[in-house]
């Protein structure tokens, strides 16, 4: 391929991959321009190794955005089943875990090798090149010029596909938000989501319990997950923790019910069944025993259940329900998996993601203000809008 080309894409990950494959079977002539030595590197580390690489239940609520409704047309139009029926095709076995979570029996290299594969497809021709940090985009009317270290590349259009600034040490940047910027394009504030949450003061006591887990619903501006929440060294972890940090903003409590499966009145009904109980007794028969302990121990209740007040009991009851944590902060873009906010959807085509203000520039993926809940529903997004805008080049 020589220095001009039909398309240039930044970003030889999940989304400029699935863009790259399909422009090219379609006839175009595209350059994927990597920074990184390797394509599909975040790809290769996702799910321990074995890529959650999508989710069978993907479907528009289960993303934020700033217009929720961005998302539809290209979520309708390549779904996870379409997914499922490529990787299908290259025989890569897959497995189902909890909560339509869909993985490699093998390894997440079957993904890589499998989008390098449609890459090479043709009729057209992809041409990736790794180890290009990008020095310079500009455009002059017809052409945009992309100078990295090793040469000056041109192209009709081009294609921000180089993620957000979640996992740095994996060589994630704002690239995207500046490139956007330079071109007049708005960006949605950018935070970490899928991310740890630490906690201070009071608090810093559930830190003593540093490794234990127990199935909860946390809850966070009104968004409840029902999954496993963990305790670190630093504050709370685990998926349902990852799950309400996205929804998550300074200053605002998270609520968890430690037992969900338990009906109302369920201390009232224990202490008539076995006076001789104590709160303690009866929270580890549901919960991990330390955890047990530091809740009772917090909710002051320690003498036999025969000498404690129901009303006392339905106050702990209500407590246990709705715990409320006040987190500091969170561990940053360093643990998120993933980043809300980005360009904004206003800028951009739902149908196509090309930017409105300026034909011929296009985003995808991450680098977009969409974000998918922890569970394989970022992948959809990466390849839904790498469709969609591969089909449009």
């Amino acid at each position: 391929m020589e220095n001009h080309c039909d398309a240039i894409i930044l970003g030889a990950g999940a989304a400029g991959l699935m863009c790259a494959a399909r422009a090219g079977q379609r006839g175009k002539r595209v350059l994927v321009l990597e920074k990184s030595e390797k394509p599909g590197k975040k790809i290769l580390i996702s799910g321990g190794g074995r890529c959650n690489f999508t989710n069978i239940g993907a479907g528009p609520a289960n993303f934020l955005s700033a217009n929720p409704h961005f998302a539809k047309s290209a979520l309708a139009r390549y779904t996870s089943r379409d997914f499922l029926k490529l990787v299908e095709s290259y025989g890569i076995a897959w497995h189902e875990k909890t909560l339509g979570q869909l993985f490699c029996d093998g390894s997440a290299q079957q993904i890589v090798d499998m989008l390098l594969a449609e890459c090479a497809k043709g009729p057209g021709e992809v041409d990736i090149r790794c180890g290009e940090g990008i020095a310079s985009v500009q455009h002059d009317g017809d052409t945009f010029t992309v100078k990295t270290q090793n040469g000056s590349y041109g192209a009709a259009a081009l294609v921000i596909a180089t993620g957000g600034p979640s996992i740095p040490k994996m060589g994630a940047t704002g690239f995207a938000y500046d490139l956007a910027r330079q071109f007049g394009m708005k960006v949605v504030e950018p935070r970490p989501a899928l991310v740890p949450l630490t906690l201070g003061g009071e608090e810093v006591l559930f830190r003593e319990i540093s490794g234990v887990s127990a199935p909860v619903v946390a809850t966070a501006n009104k968004a409840s997950f029902p999954e496993a929440a963990l305790f670190t060294h630093r504050g709370l972890s685990g998926p349902a923790i990852l799950q309400v940090s996205s929804y998550w903003r300074p200053g605002d409590p998270v609520s968890i019910d430690f037992l969900p499966d338990r009906g109302d009145g369920w201390l009232i009904e224990a202490k008539q069944s076995n006076p001789r109980a104590t709160l303690k007794s009866a929270l580890r028969e549901a919960l991990p025993d330390r955890l047990a302990d530091i809740l009772a121990e917090k909710l002051g209740i320690t003498t036999e259940f025969g000498n404690v007040p129901d009303k006392a009991l339905r106050a702990a009851e209500e407590r246990l329900a709705r715990w409320q944590f006040t987190p500091n902060g969170s561990e940053g873009f360093a643990k998120a998996e993933v980043t809300v906010g980005g360009i904004s959807t206003a800028e951009l085509s739902s149908k196509t993601m090309e930017s409105k203000r300026n034909p011929g520039i296009y985003a995808i993926g991450e680098a977009v203000d969409v974000t998918g809940w922890l569970g394989g529903y970022n992948f959809q997004w990466a390849w839904a809008s790498g469709v969609a805008a591969g089909e449009a080049l």
